[in-house]
This record gives structure tokens, C-alpha cells and sequence, in this order.
């Protein structure tokens, strides 16, 4: 069976972030012989139109009123401008359906900020671009102890992560999918980290495991 990983998309979506993780997901390149398959299908708050923060026109493949857990593997949420915003509300019923389903939810950067002001990191282990900034911009949120300053981890079922870390969210999200093997992971990641030709060699090698 193919899973689907969803991919919620929003108008002044940061590109980059979500753009290591889709590319594996979807195309399965490096994932072991025994693993699920997934495919990738984007999620909007409607089926409307929305640009990113690069000016990418995406068409949503369905809307949040459409969203089921049936055949999901992962929610994967993307930095923006608006996650502050009511209008991400309806995603964030959504979320806790994904969750009390069993599914993997991927935060990085703003939208870490829209779980907070959900209060779904308030009990659980969880990271964003900085506490004191979570703390201003959210008001409700009471999840303090639970911050750790690293740059992607994994509390629950939800994986948060900053935005200035795709790569560790990449790789937390990739390790807890189990889709890779743990050296084909870790020279993955070493290679688009270090950027030393010697962890290409690496991938490559690990790939019949």
C-alpha cells in the first residue's frame, strides 16, 4: 500500500523548508527495498490557488473539508506568514485527528507557532525558532518546560523543528517513518551537511541495504 504524505500548503509558504523531505518522500529514491512507499499530495485550506513566499502558484490537490487520515502517513506542516492567523483553525481540528489517529504531524518554523497557539506543545517535547519569541506571540502557551533548544525533535507524535534546520527536520521525520536505513540516513545527511563528496560514495554504497 502507498501512503500519503500530505503536504499543507498556504499562501507565503516558505519553499525551501519542506523541500528535502517531499523530494524523498515522493520519489522513494533512497528508501530500503522493504519499505512503504509514499506520494505526496498538498492540502489547502481550500482548493484555491495559494502562493508561496518564492511566488509558486499552487493548486491544492484538496481542501481541509476533504482531509481524512484514510491511507495517511504524515501531515507535514511548512513555514508562513499567517500561521497566527484564524483562518489556519479548521488545519488545526485536523492536526488533533491526525494525532489521536496515530500519524505523524511535521512542524518547522511559523508553524510550530500555530501548534503552540493550539496548545498542542504544551505537554509534550517540542522545539520552534526561539522560546522567548513563542512565548510573545502566543500568549496561551504554557509549554515552556518542555522546550529544547535543538534544532528538530521528535514529542509524541508531532516532530517540530526551526526554521533554519530543513535538513534536521528531514532527517527526524525520515528516521521516525522508518522508510531509510540508519546508514543510508545518516550518510544522507552528512552529505547535504558537510557537502563532502566522500558521503555521496557513502549513500550510494548503503543503498542495498
Amino acid at each position: 500500500m502507498t501512503k500519503i504524505a500530505y503536504l499543507y500548503v498556504l499562501d507565503t509558504m516558505a519553499d525551501w523548508e519542506s523541500g528535502f523531505l517531499i523530494a524523498e518522500l515522493n520519489t522513494g529514491r533512497a528508501f530500503r527495498k522493504d519499505a512503504e512507499k509514499y506520494t505526496v499530495r498538498t492540502v489547502g485550506i481550500t482548493k484555491e490557488p495559494v502562493v508561496t513566499m518564492g511566488g509558486v502558484r499552487i493548486l491544492p490537490d484538496t481542501g481541509i473539508d476533504e482531509l481524512t487520515t484514510a491511507d495517511a502517513g504524515v501531515l507535514i506542516l511548512p513555514g508562513g506568514d499567517t500561521w497566527l492567523e484564524d483562518i489556519h483553525n479548521p488545519l488545526m481540528e485536523k492536526v488533533q485527528e491526525f494525532l489521536d489517529a496515530g500519524i505523524l504531524v511535521a512542524a518547522i518554523c511559523g508553524a510550530t507557532m500555530g501548534l503552540a497557539r493550539a496548545g498542542l506543545l504544551d505537554n509534550r517535547p517540542h522545539t520552534s525558532n526561539d522560546l522567548e519569541f513563542l512565548k510573545s506571540v502566543c500568549p496561551n502557551y504554557t509549554g515552556d518546560k518542555f522546550y529544547r533548544h535543538e534544532d528538530g525533535i521528535l514529542g509524541g507524535n508531532i516532530i517540530t523543528a526551526s526554521g533554519i534546520a530543513p535538513l534536521e527536520f528531514t532527517r527526524e521525520v525520515l528516521k521516525e517513518l522508518d522508510v531509510l536505513s540508519p546508514e543510508t540516513l545518516e550518510a544522507w545527511y552528512k552529505l547535504y551537511a558537510t557537502h563532502e563528496s566522500q558521503y555521496f560514495y557513502e549513500l550510494m554504497g548503503s543503498l542495498g541495504e
